[in-house]
Order: structure tokens, then C-alpha cells, then sequence
């Protein structure tokens, strides 16, 4: 198994080793089914002659596909490709924290808070706040879920 080293931002990695992670080891491997694992596959090309090995806090092992590109030759990610691959990896984490919120809220009846206090413990998160994710979350809610006017606050 071939595997790479990129850095990401330290809560995307600490994300993404709770959710593909084995065994509480630094590699993590990424299903097939994912959208991650194709646009990973998508972006690796061939090491250049003069680049130095990777160095990063997140190592991934590579997509090994029957058809393709062999991971033993595509197997460098350039400063573009990790940028891009960050992007997606944070998309999708900005999208799990809001549905698992709004579907507490709605559905289960529990806090705001306490679900994110949940979802930090479910992916083990310590480099990102809980006050982070819920004023992300209250941006995210009132740019998607515009009221046609403010309710009126009364000083009593």
C-alpha cells in the first residue's frame, strides 16, 4: 500500500481520523464509495525529479484501482491538489456539522450546544471550539434560511 503525506488544517485531520481512521494509527484510508477517494485519485500525479519526499500531519494511503493510474508512479500531491483535496475535505465537514445539528434540533428535540458538544466527542475534535462550530452554524442558518423581516426588540 502506497501513502502520502499532506498538510491540512488541524481539525479537518483531526476529522477525517476519527471518521476513515483504523485502530488509532496515522494512516487513514478512504472508501471507494467516497467522493474524497475520487478526487484524490483525480489529483495525484507523477513525482517530479527534484521534489523532496512529503511531509505533512495527515498520511493517506493511496486509491489502488484496477484500471488507472498505479499509486507506485501517481503518487505525489502538488500544493494545488492539497489545497483542493483541504477544500473538499472541509466542504464536507461544514455540511455534517449542520445536518447533525439541524437534525437534533428538529427531529431528537436536543440543544444546539449539546449537539455540538456530541459531535465533538463523536470525532474526538480538540483543535476547533465548540463556539466555532456554533457560530458557524448560526451564519450558515441565516444566510440559507433568510426571515423576510427581524422580530422588533422591546426594552422593558
Amino acid at each position: 500500500m502506497v501513502s502520502i503525506r499532506i498538510n491540512i488544517k488541524e481539525h479537518l485531520k483531526e476529522y477525517l481520523s476519527a471518521k476513515f481512521g483504523k485502530n488509532n494509527d496515522q494512516l487513514i484510508s478512504l472508501p471507494d464509495g467516497c467522493d474524497l477517494y475520487h478526487t484524490l485519485f483525480n489529483l495525484t500525479q507523477k513525482r517530479p525529479e527534484n521534489c523532496p519526499f512529503d511531509s505533512g500531519n495527515l498520511i493517506i494511503a493511496l486509491p489502488d484501482r484496477r484500471i488507472g493510474k498505479d499509486p507506485a508512479y501517481y503518487n505525489y500531491l502538488g500544493q494545488r491538489g492539497e489545497h483542493i483535496f483541504e477544500q473538499r475535505v472541509e466542504i464536507m465537514f461544514w455540511a455534517e456539522v449542520h445536518d447533525f445539528i439541524d437534525y437534533n434540533k428538529h427531529r431528537e428535540g436536543i440543544e444546539y450546544l449539546d449537539s455540538v458538544h456530541s459531535f465533538i466527542q463523536m470525532y474526538n475534535l480538540s483543535s476547533i471550539s465548540d463556539d466555532a462550530l456554533i457560530k458557524n452554524y448560526y451564519r450558515w442558518r441565516m444566510k440559507v434560511r433568510k426571515r423576510d423581516k427581524k422580530r422588533q426588540y422591546n426594552k422593558s
